[in-house]
């Protein structure tokens, strides 16, 4: 139907129920009924109620006797709208100088739907007041016009990576995790990726260092929601972040090479966030309510046990790992702790971290639980069950038997966050530490030169619990008894053998199973999960594309040019990325092995007849602060004032600037620029955070090169609040990934097919190095 016939049908009911007796007015009462019964927007509403799930926590006891009620009562409360900011970039401190004295006095005394706006308030137990919470929820965040001001920034901060919108309780597993800027972390179940981009601040602890030891590799199985985590990682510009695409319960082994010799890579911190049931998201997903039953947690916990044990197999002795859920489920929580505790003969140990995060109320686990099928039918001990629930309920599920090696894992160090105690989400959390390896790794590694037949049967193992029949590779690995050295010998026979081109890492396959590697993989598999990415190709030592680039810009002799790479193989070089050596290290040596989404953050793009400006290349803002400190020529210091007039006029004359950026720029060669405004100690009331910016010197001109939503973040640093009004008059609101490569003083065309100039306020994004579908 037509939007024109479906008007005069529309037309035509509302004569004939005006032409009915009560007219109108009884047509308004029985839609109001109706919206009253919960059919506003076409969904009837969800009641929050759930006997079962109120049957089995009071059975089991998970909340202190006498809070019930307050419990249940939160679990029906909306979530409230929680943020955190950045905490490893520079202006950290001058975001929430402009939180607390701006937009928090805004909320004062403000009334939204007859409701008091609570001013927001610090996290307790999170570091430096970088986390705050409020009673707003995110539709009266959206739709409040007193809010929009309030909503506008968080979008734009949002956008630019100095904010995070993300709920309390998932903050807590980064921090536990107590990660360094040296430390090797692997995230297991990463997307959407908040808090990936929590690891990622507490690498770059130190700005000053541009390319710190430490690393992260997040991992997730949806090929999709790997799209999302590249989006959340790029907004935070690190060159030590790779997004991978994985099945967590067998991502493969990687290797790296230590001093002329193929190693295999030990993570020192690894967060398992694992897939669950989520019933402590109640508050925020309410669907939750309707659908929950114990089927969820009784199908979860091998796939979650399975996770658990491949993480521990990956991390280095002495390192940390993290295991969480949104779920309160002790067969989701502290049956899968016990099971992996149990099955590692005493390799792992919980932590105590009752201390590490003072100001956060906590539940200790659980000693004792039973087993409820969807019926509600309950078992208190494996031997209870009867042999036709065997593949549903499994032995791991209950708590050990021998008292004395239960109170020997001390589940109580375990955390149990209920929804009540801080008005939060539910969420359980264990840390787990590796004393020595897992007792299927130990065995010893085979003598030089006596090969692995890969067609030999598999010895019998122990029997997992978990499952009847072993069907997982990175059970397989472990039971064979398999050692590191042993299949660090194999991969790197593999690739002495291989004919693997140098410096090109595109071949993504998905391999779990290292005997796997000693036949070559069929050619289909690199097609077999979303889309086939573009290779990662780093630029040779003698190619003949750097040399300009360096001179041009002056470059340090120590910079790790070999860390430089790009996403073809043919035709030009388009945009230049860059990752730490580390990750350089990491995508050599594994490209068979790994499927990798994305990595590397972009420092250089292509200009259309660059080389009549001494160098094909300009600078690009999302890499600036980490290519800023080898640059040591084309950079113009500029003043507060100036920087104002460079990001709000389009391309502004030398003369509006000041006389000595001026004097700076007029004997400069037309180009890319780097413009630094470093802070006056003697203004205290001035911005006190440095800005890096990327420009472009014309003729007689000055340009920046900025995403959008970073300029309008420094801008309102410096006080300014630009409206939509103001940005529809002319305000340059231009995004870096749509402005044009030359400024638009006729000293170059654009070329076809190359990025053109955006109007001002028109909202683009940056493309996140070659992530997304191919075109």
């Amino acid at each position: 139907m037509g939007r024109r016939s479906r008007g005069r049908r529309l037309q035509q009911q509302q004569q004939q129920q005006q032409q009915r007796p009560g007219g109108a007015e009884d047509s308004a009462e029985g839609g109001g009924k109706r919206n009253d019964a919960g059919w506003e927007g076409g969904y009837p509403e969800i009641i929050k109620e759930n006997k079962l799930f109120e049957h089995y926590y009071q059975e089991l006891k998970i909340v202190p006797e006498g809070e019930w009620d307050q419990f249940m009562a939160a679990l029906r409360e909306p979530l409230p709208a929680t943020l955190r900011i950045t905490g490893y970039k520079s202006h950290a401190k001058e975001i929430l100088h402009c939180l607390k004295n701006k937009y928090f006095k805004e909320l004062e005394d403000l009334e939204v739907d007859g409701q008091k706006v609570e001013v927001p308030q610090p996290l307790s137990w999170y570091p430096e007041e970088l986390a705050w919470h409020t009673n707003l929820s995110r539709k009266i965040l959206r739709k409040s016009p007193q809010l929009e001001k309030f909503h506008q920034f968080l979008v734009s901060e949002t956008e630019s990576g100095n904010i995070s919108r993300q709920e309390a309780v998932s903050m807590i597993p980064p921090l536990l995790l107590n990660a360094h800027p040296h430390h090797k972390i692997l995230d297991m179940c990463a997307a959407p990726g908040s808090k990936t981009a929590q690891l990622i601040e507490m690498l770059h602890a130190d700005m000053r260092v541009p390319f710190p030891e430490g690393f992260v590799i997040a991992n997730d199985v949806d090929n999709k929601r790997c799209y999302l985590l590249v989006h959340q990682a790029k907004r935070l510009s690190s060159p030590c972040i790779m997004v991978v695409n994985h099945d967590a319960s067998c991502i493969p082994r990687l290797q790296m090479d230590v001093n002329g010799r193929k190693e295999i890579l030990f993570y020192d911190r690894i967060l398992c966030d694992v897939p669950c049931s989520g019933d402590g998201t109640m508050r925020k997903n309410i669907d939750v309510w309707k659908k929950w039953t114990t089927l969820n947690s009784l199908q979860l916990h091998g796939l979650q046990l399975r996770i658990a044990t491949r993480g521990a197999e990956q991390l280095v002795e002495g390192g940390r790992m993290v295991y969480s859920t949104c779920s309160l489920n002790p067969i989701e929580d502290e049956a899968v702790i016990a099971s992996l505790l149990e099955k590692s003969e005493g390799a792992l140990e919980l932590a105590d971290v009752s201390s590490e995060l003072p100001g956060l109320k906590w539940m200790p686990g659980l000693s004792q639980w039973k087993v409820m099928t969807k019926d509600g039918q309950w078992f208190a001990e494996w031997d209870d069950v009867p042999r036709g629930r065997h593949t549903q309920i499994r032995p791991t599920m209950f708590p050990p038997r021998d008292p004395e090696k239960l109170q020997a894992m001390h589940l109580e160090h375990c955390l149990r966050i209920l929804p009540h105690h801080q008005n939060t989400g539910g969420f359980f959390v264990a840390v787990l530490m590796k004393k020595c390896s897992m007792p299927w790794n130990k065995r010893p590694p085979k003598p030089q030169g006596e090969s692995a037949d890969p067609r030999a049967p598999l010895q019998p193992s122990p029997s997992d619990p978990t499952v009847g029949s072993t069907s997982d590779p990175s059970e397989l690995e472990g039971k064979t008894g398999t050692s590191d050295t042993e299949m660090t010998e194999r991969t790197g026979n593999l690739e002495n053998n291989g004919s693997k081109k140098d410096g090109v890492c595109g071949l993504q396959v998905d391999l779990c199973h290292p005997h796997s590697l000693l036949s070559p993989p069929p050619s289909k598999k690199m097609k077999l999960f979303g889309f086939k990415e573009d290779p990662f190709v780093f630029i040779p030592e003698d190619d003949p594309l750097f040399p300009p680039i360096q001179k041009f810009y002056a470059l340090d002799p120590s910079f790790p040019k070999m860390n430089l790479l790009t996403r073809t193989t043919e035709g030009k070089k388009r945009q230049l990325y860059m990752v730490s050596k580390e990750l350089r290290n990491v995508l050599l040596n594994n490209s068979e092995r790994m499927k990798v989404i994305n990595t590397g953050i972009k420092v250089w793009c292509r200009n259309n007849s660059g080389e009549e400006f001494d160098c094909a290349f300009r600078l690009a803002q999302e890499g600036i602060y980490t290519l800023y400190p080898f640059i040591n020529s084309r950079i113009i210091t500029v003043s507060i004032e100036d920087v104002k007039i460079l990001l709000t006029q389009e391309n502004p004359f030398f003369r509006k600037l000041s006389s000595e950026t001026y004097s700076q720029a007029k004997d400069m060669a037309k180009g890319s620029v780097v413009l630094k405004y470093e802070p006056d100690p003697t203004k205290p009331d001035t911005l006190r955070c440095p800005i890096v910016l990327c420009g472009w010197r014309g003729k007689a001109s000055i340009r920046t090169f900025v995403p959008k939503n970073e300029r309008l973040h420094y801008l309102r640093m410096m006080g300014l609040e630009v409206s939509a009004e103001k940005k529809k008059d002319g305000a340059a609101q231009m995004d870096e990934s749509t402005a044009s490569p030359v400024p638009p003083d006729g000293e170059a065309a654009a070329e076809p097919g190359a990025e053109q100039p955006a109007s001002p306020g028109a909202s683009t994004s940056s493309d996140p190095a070659g992530a997304g579908p191919p075109r």
